[in-house]
């Protein structure tokens, strides 16, 4: 007896059929957000390489409008997006020269709601990956303990018994596991690396913020003037103020 997949397709019920097509819909889906998630965190990988080292350089030189400039061209960046705007804020602030301490914990407070934004939104499709991953394998199950009723009470019904009888149910039943074990599998291990990847540009984010950070607090003053910031964290012993 012939026991190909389109065999086994058309001797299916239509419960069993459902359960595919119910797996099949979960595949595609669970596939797409792969996709869509590893070309986000690959542009945002690409476009942080190319985005640090010129904004650092811009930092060095006080440039803070072009810094501001450059972070917004890189949309796709994580880190861009966390420092862009967090610089943004406080511009007009470093500019007129009146940075306080209060002004400092205003932008580390604009860099976390930066960063809880994008770490939302780098997260963005995981649930998918997760429920299908924790959830396929119970459909496929289902479809097989439903198989496994119909092939006995076939065989109840007809009246006779063996292995024979009773093939055709069981694998038409087991097929539907198969195939849930197929589509969770991938899920699981997507879900997996990418929260691995999130991790990492979470890292990257919180250590580039620091960074940033250290630069307002040392460099206040430098070409903007010596602010209220800088005369509150004077030396013990001299008036200069902090500086790099």
């Amino acid at each position: 007896m012939e026991m190909d997949l389109l065999h086994l397709w058309g001797t299916m019920g239509y419960f069993a059929k459902g359960i595919v097509i119910t797996l099949a819909i979960m595949s595609v889906w669970s596939l797409t957000v792969m996709i869509q998630k590893w070309w986000h965190i690959r542009a945002a990988q690409a476009e942080t390489r190319k985005f640090a080292p010129e904004f650092s350089q811009f930092l060095e030189e006080d440039n803070l409008s072009e810094a501001i400039n450059l972070a917004q061209s890189y949309k796709k960046s994580h880190v861009a997006r966390v420092l862009g705007n967090a610089l943004d804020e406080v511009k007009p602030l470093i500019m007129d020269g009146s940075v306080t301490v209060a002004d400092i914990n205003s932008a580390e407070r604009a860099v976390e709601r930066e960063m809880l934004m994008t770490i939302v939104d780098q997260k963005r499709g995981l649930g998918v990956l997760a429920t299908v991953g924790s959830t396929a394998p119970f459909v496929g199950l289902l479809g097989t303990t439903m198989g496994i009723v119909n092939a006995f009470t076939g065989m109840a019904t007809s009246g006779s018994g063996g292995l024979s009888a009773i093939s055709a149910g069981i694998a038409e039943a087991l097929i539907t596991t198969a195939f849930g074990l197929m589509v969770a599998i991938p899920a699981v291990w997507m879900y997996n690396y990418f929260s691995t990847k999130i991790d990492n540009l979470t890292a990257e984010m919180t250590y580039t913020s620091k960074e940033m950070i250290d630069y307002l607090i040392k460099g206040v003053s430098g070409e903007f003037g010596r602010s209220r910031f800088t005369r509150e964290f004077t030396t013990g012993t001299g008036n200069n103020p902090i500086s790099q």
